[in-house]
């Protein structure tokens, strides 16, 4: 069988663990060479790892997305190593320390909006550079539950994952004929090595946590990642602007 992806070229941010690197490997699966990028040096190693043993083509480098010098040099490694980029999917993100709106630390709040939302500026910013160069490209965000309900003591990651949304839209809009499709992902509480220090710290958090979910289980970031593949395949040519909620029902609950 081919793969939805095959002789693509795609970006993964975030790789080093989770739904990155769920993704970097469901990518990988369906044909397409990989870049992976993380600020975590040793998951991202054992991540493109994992992806080469399936055979694909990959490349690794590290980069702080906040930091727009990184976010340049990790594009042009994309050029590099694969002389174009056909998809993206911006998933590096952090949680941030949890605490009510006001008591929240401002350099907590100000980290958290570094990374996961100008962060996502940052990668749109400049992957919408290369793909309206060639005229096509895909690009999905990693948004949230998050980015759609409220999310009680996390004021600054719930922010973010909202902006991320406003981010994608405009981007939509702005790309409709270019013939660059930008998308969102809203991923449900999934069990991540993020989620699991986070329930790890706070009984009361995952026992919400937990008792959101409808279905009684966290999702897998497996199944996250399938939905970001098909968004930068080919069968979800007419989709661009939308938030895919993959949360086993929570936000409609």
């Amino acid at each position: 069988m081919n793969g939805l992806l095959d002789g693509k070229s795609a970006l993964i941010t975030g790789a080093g663990s989770g739904i990155g690197r769920a993704t970097a490997l469901a990518f990988a699966r369906d044909g397409a060479r990989c870049v992976l990028s993380d600020v975590d040096e040793a998951g991202l190693e054992e991540s493109l790892s994992l992806v080469q043993a399936t055979g694909a083509e990959a490349v690794a480098r590290t980069a702080d997305v906040s930091r727009e010098p990184e976010v340049e040099a990790l594009l042009a490694k994309c050029i590099e190593a694969f002389g174009r980029l056909d998809c993206a999917v911006n998933n590096a993100g952090i949680t941030g320390n949890p605490s009510p709106l006001a008591q929240m630390d401002l350099a907590n709040w100000e980290r958290v909006l570094s990374v996961n939302l100008t962060g996502a500026f940052l990668c749109l910013k400049h992957e919408l550079v290369a793909m309206q160069a060639q005229g096509a490209g895909a690009i999905v965000n990693t948004s949230s539950g998050a980015g759609i309900v409220a999310a009680p003591f996390l004021s600054p990651y719930c922010a973010s994952k909202h902006g991320i949304l406003g981010l994608t839209k405009t981007a939509a809009a702005e790309n409709a004929r270019s013939g660059v499709r930008i998308n969102a992902i809203c991923p449900g509480s999934t069990d991540t090595p993020m989620m699991q220090k986070f329930m790890a710290g706070s009984p009361q958090a995952e026992k919400m946590i937990k008792g959101s979910m409808p279905g009684g289980r966290l999702g897998t970031p497996e199944e996250i990642a399938e939905a970001a593949v098909w968004l930068c395949s080919d069968r979800a040519s007419f989709v661009n602007g939308t938030a895919l909620v993959v949360d086993g029902g929570a936000v409609g609950r």
